[in-house]
């Protein structure tokens, strides 16, 4: 017997899951290579529509209004089951994407920004709790896993492709293309098992739309703020935290921030290593630039490394047995991402080999895939039956507010140094990533299983 499960029995790949896991894997793809791509091609985007001044917003447009949608699609989910929301998000998905590949304006291709949005945070509530609804308990971690894999392959290919796309054919059709490849994947996963829950209103749910758009301006002036582009951009970060959080009190379930145990040391642990991980992703490209005279390219392969030993670090959760205990992995991994962000840090010292900042961050990499993935899992295991919606909708809304507000706070205190000693001042922002990291065993110590 080894210790990894046997899969032949509880693979989401077989029988009558197995349409249903393509599905899901096809739509988890389809939002990693549009991140990517459009990432890689924004510089062109910009230049041609002469937009250069909207840059930032570009990024935080479709941020703002997943915090929107995943607000209001929630309790929607729970009362109509996930059928009618995958329909409605792609739809809307498609539309912001035709939009964006159409514009004839920077406005315009911002507006087509915020309709994807929209549409990507209906999809993403959608598609929890179709793996809340259509899989067994003991499944999802494995399901999970093939959602954090679904990221890999566009980190290889995803910027070589629109990079391809926009020379040979114009960047638009990196937009344009999306919808065909977004209905084949809704085809998969629109026959999935589901169940609606109770009609009627919700109490709990007057005024959240309000306060929905408090956290949706609230994440756009921070993240716009954080990019610095206008003078008083300290104002704006400050302005758009306090709304972030004020309304992100509201939105979120009542005692989320409390740390107790249930869903609320999910949430917390997750707020901690995902912003630790997103705080110092930023700054791995700068320092490696800047400290080993690595070419964009070379900086980008190791980034890669990261995203192969995240869906790795996924797959070891989700299979091998010393790895049963879930909230133990939690905390495993919130380790492993504490030592390989600081292990990278490392690699700004002259006397230390690259190769050990790579391997580093291929730790904090798997560090990472264990938690997260595992997390997931947790929360949907807190939701009462009928209320897998609302609570797919607070850990993503969660994740939003922690690392929109936590990377935009981190450019701030690198402004003031990004002149005299910007190398400097990216290392300590990574060992403070690292420290976040640490933090993240609060909450993981209230986990149960």
């Amino acid at each position: 017997m080894t210790a990894l499960a046997d899969a032949t029995t509880t693979s989401p790949w077989r029988g009558r899951h197995a349409r249903t896991t393509v599905g899901v894997f096809a739509l988890a793809f389809l939002f990693a290579f549009e991140a990517l791509a459009v990432a890689t091609v924004m510089p062109e985007v910009a230049a041609e529509l002469d937009g250069l001044r909207w840059y930032a917003v570009a990024f935080a447009a479709p941020l703002a209004a997943g915090v929107v949608a995943l607000a209001a699609s929630g309790p929607q989910v729970d009362r109509l089951g996930p059928g009618p929301a995958l329909r409605l998000g792609l739809v809307v998905f498609c539309a912001g994407v035709v939009i964006a590949g159409l514009a004839p304006s920077m406005p315009v291709f911002v507006l087509g920004r915020l309709v994807h949005g929209y549409g990507g945070g209906v999809l993403g509530v959608a598609l929890y709790v179709v793996i809340a609804q259509a899989y067994p308990e003991a499944m999802r971690p494995r399901v999970f896993a093939v959602l954090t894999t679904a990221w890999v392959l566009p980190a290889l290919v995803g910027p070589v492709l629109a990079a391809q796309v926009a020379e040979r054919v114009g960047w638009r059709w990196v937009f344009l293309g999306v919808p065909a490849v977004a209905f084949a994947a809704w085809l998969l996963v629109a026959d999935a098992p589901s169940r609606r829950g109770a009609d009627g209103a919700d109490g709990r749910n007057r005024g959240r739309m309000g306060w929905a758009l408090a956290v949706a301006a609230g994440v756009l002036a921070v993240s716009v703020g954080g990019q610095q582009v206008v003078g008083w951009w300290p104002v704006l970060v400050a302005v758009g935290v306090l709304a972030a959080v004020a309304g992100g009190r509201r939105v979120l379930p009542p005692g989320s921030w409390s740390l107790r145990a249930g869903l609320p040391a999910v949430l917390g642990s997750r707020a901690a290593i995902g912003t630790a991980m997103a705080a110092a992703e930023v700054y791995v490209p700068l320092l490696l630039v800047l400290r080993r005279d690595l070419t964009l390219a070379g900086a980008g392969w190791v980034l890669t490394t990261g995203a192969v030993t995240w869906s790795a670090g996924a797959v070891l959760a989700a299979r091998w047995r010393l790895l049963a205990d879930q909230p133990g992995r939690v905390r495993t991994g919130a380790v492993l991402l504490a030592t390989g962000i600081a292990g990278f840090a490392t690699g700004s010292l002259p006397g230390v080999p690259l190769a050990v900042a790579v391997a580093a961050w291929g730790v904090a990499g798997l560090g990472i895939g264990m938690a997260f993935s595992t997390l997931s899992v947790l929360a949907l295991a807190t939701a009462a039956q009928g209320e897998e919606g609302r609570t797919s909708s607070a850990l993503q809304l969660n994740d939003y507010l922690a690392n929109s507000v936590g990377v935009a706070l981190g450019g701030v205190l690198f402004a003031a140094f990004a002149d005299s000693a910007p190398a400097t001042a990216a290392t300590w922002l990574v060992l403070a990533a690292a420290a976040v990291a640490v933090l993240a065993l609060v909450p993981a110590a209230r986990l149960r299983a």
